[in-house]
């Protein structure tokens, strides 16, 4: 049986691509005790359980996250996640009497990327088991896999291929990552330059000029969604998670312009493991900037990690003067 993390988050994968499919669904599974809170914005949003990690509402602790392709239909991905770990005797306790009866706590969020492949191919709950059982512990030295993989195995991005990205920092002692699904209605690419705008640090080349014409122009997709998760070790309570969370969307609406759209439901999630005091209020604030960083980057880490697929071809096939290699792992 494999095992549920001890101490840290664990990230896992299931996809499918080829004969009609091209999407998948991503699990982060939390340590005991792991605190959670959501911020969704937009016009299209499809959650589950985010009302759970509302500040007023009774449920501390959040047993994993799942994040899938599918629309409304690969929200059922979450139900073989609970099952996975509700055999692991992992949820909230029901009663005092028995501790094997619980019910896992499981919010989660979808992006829409139903045109990608044919009708009717969308995850459902055995993704989200296979994402369980694929599930390895992540950090700083230990990312991810990334680009067209899990959820974001069908995802676009102003008519560009999507993905999974990564990236992770450190504030003091304490640690501050951000896993995100890029699917969004608008661009994360410059028109005028064909830089990335999520490029904080102009980690990229500019691209060269003749193959400015390759960008391909927004289509007008009915719905996209992006997507993620802030990871830290800081010990915060719901409001706080919450309010990370809000704050993360800011680092969103860098890499992606417009973000938040009619059309866009972009849900973002924060889980705090616990295990370093955070302090006064200008560290908090200090994890906040962080926060921002870290989702803006993970944000340029989907595009640039990407690989075409689906018909839509990725920044670096696009753009390759960037200097831009794939995802390392």
């Amino acid at each position: 049986m494999t095992p549920l993390p001890a101490g840290r988050f664990a990230v896992g994968h299931h996809h499918r691509i080829g004969d009609g499919w091209l999407t998948g669904t991503t699990v982060v599974l939390c340590p005991p005790g792991t605190v959670g809170g959501a911020d969704q914005r937009g016009g299209a949003p499809g959650t589950r359980e985010t009302d759970l990690l509302d500040p007023r509402n009774l449920v501390d602790s959040v047993d994993a996250v799942v994040l899938s392709g599918g629309s409304a239909y690969g929200l059922e991905a979450a139900t073989g996640v609970v099952h996975w770990l509700a055999e692991r005797g992992r949820g909230w306790p029901v009663t005092r009497d028995d501790p094997s009866l619980v019910v896992p706590i499981v919010p989660g969020a979808v992006i829409f990327d139903l045109d990608r492949g044919r009708w009717g191919h969308r995850p459902d709950a055995e993704f989200g088991r296979l994402a369980c059982e694929a599930a390895r512990e992540v950090g700083q030295d230990t990312p991810p896999a990334r680009g067209t993989v899990g959820a974001g195995t069908g995802a676009s991005v102003g008519g560009l291929k999507g993905g999974v990205g990564w990236a992770t920092g450190r504030v003091a002692d304490v640690e501050v990552a951000a896993l995100a699904v890029v699917n969004g209605v608008g661009s994360a690419v410059d028109p005028l330059t064909g830089g990335l705008y999520a490029d904080l640090d102009h980690r990229y080349r500019t691209p060269a000029r003749d193959e400015l014409s390759r960008l391909p122009k927004r289509p007008h997709r009915p719905l996209n969604t992006t997507i993620g998760v802030v990871l830290t070790d800081a010990r915060l309570t719901k409001a706080q998670c919450q309010k990370v969370a809000g704050i993360a969307q800011d680092g969103l609406a860098r890499g992606v312009r417009p973000a938040h759209t009619m059309f866009d439901g972009d849900t973002v999630f924060t889980l705090a493991s616990g295990h370093v005091e955070v302090g006064e209020v200008w560290a908090f604030d200090r994890l906040l900037e962080a926060a921002a960083d870290m989702f803006a980057f993970a944000v340029r880490d989907a595009v640039v990690s990407a690989s075409s697929a689906g018909g839509l071809q990725c920044y670096r096939d696009l753009f390759p003067s960037a200097g831009i290699a794939g995802p390392s792992s």
